[in-house]
């Protein structure tokens, strides 16, 4: 049961020949998304050995361009791979009106549909839902409105403990009845607590993608416990001024988003192309959370099951 990001770009506005604008898939259970389109992420798509056809959905934080100008060359490229099923985009407003102009001149005889979903950025809220997955806005601080992803795997269904299963001779409709999380009634007119009948088979996990966005404790705390987070890193601590100015955050006001958190592990990214060396950044988060890395375009960082054994 994978659940796994990779990283397609990690630069800030201005790309490198070794960063490449904003883009990253989460595949959650073999199920892919897309969360921010900068340009190239096709190649990148590509070079990851993802196919662009497995993309359920689309997640655009805001409407600046390192974040946005690779979904229309996308939304081409769909339609001459032969897509059928819809394309659900979720972006703030008024990304329904620059799409709308996109269908207009270009893309104009698609043989799929392109739904947009308006993300309304101020409020922290459910956005996409299915049998394994919810995606939550996480509300974030920048110079336009923007929007943060929290995506939960949900709780798996409840197990049996066959040992009291065999010992009370439950039958098919008691069983039935346990997993759905209810106390069984016995012949005799005992009863048997769920919690003692069922247990949860591994623990749910999570990731949050915080970029672009100022420092935010709030947004911090809507994520608590979140397993693996994402947070922009475009400044040092000594360019914090420039950082405030332009909406952004440093290395060191990323880890303290992850200690408020509570994260498991932090990521960094969004990274100005001021700094050719990234290490002054890792060690300025590392000395707040430990458990900081770099991320690596190419690379996918696996947020491990953790079995849940009878007690």
């Amino acid at each position: 049961m994978t659940f796994r990001v990779t990283i397609l770009g990690s630069s800030s506005a201005l790309p490198t020949p070794q960063r490449n604008p904003t883009a990253h898939v989460l595949n959650v259970h073999e199920q892919f998304f897309l969360i921010d389109c900068g340009e190239g992420t096709q190649g990148r798509l590509q070079r990851a050995g993802i196919n662009p056809l497995r993309i359920n959905a689309v997640f655009i934080s805001h409407l600046h361009g390192d974040h946005l100008y690779g979904i229309y060359g996308l939304i081409s490229t769909l339609g001459l791979l032969g897509r059928r099923t819809p394309l659900c985009i979720y972006a703030p407003h008024p990304f329904g009106e620059i799409l709308a102009a996109h269908l207009r001149y270009f893309d104009t005889d698609l043989c799929y549909e392109v739904q947009w979903h308006e993300v309304d950025t101020r409020k922290h809220a459910l956005l996409y839902e299915n049998k394994v997955l919810e995606v939550w806005s996480v509300p974030l601080r920048h110079r336009l409105p923007t929007s943060g992803y929290w995506f939960r795997e949900k709780q798996p269904p409840l197990n049996l403990r066959k040992d009291w299963v065999d010992r009370y001779q439950l039958g098919i409709a008691q069983c039935v009845a346990a997993k759905r999380g209810e106390d069984v009634l016995l012949e005799d007119g005992r009863i048997l607590q769920n919690r003692d009948l069922t247990y949860t088979p591994y623990q749910a996990r999570s990731y949050a993608y915080l970029s672009d966005t100022l420092y935010s404790a709030r947004a911090a705390h809507r994520i608590e416990g979140v397993d693996l987070l994402y947070h922009e890193a475009t400044f040092m601590e000594q360019d914090r001024v420039l950082a405030r100015r332009t909406g952004h955050s440093t290395a060191r006001q990323a880890a303290q988003a992850a200690v408020e958190a509570g994260a498991g592990r932090l990521l960094l990214g969004h990274f100005s192309s001021r700094y050719s060396d990234l290490m002054p950044l890792l060690a300025e988060a590392q000395s707040l959370f430990p458990a900081t890395a770099l991320v690596e375009e190419g690379r996918s960082y696996e947020i491990p099951l953790v079995r849940n054994a009878p007690e």
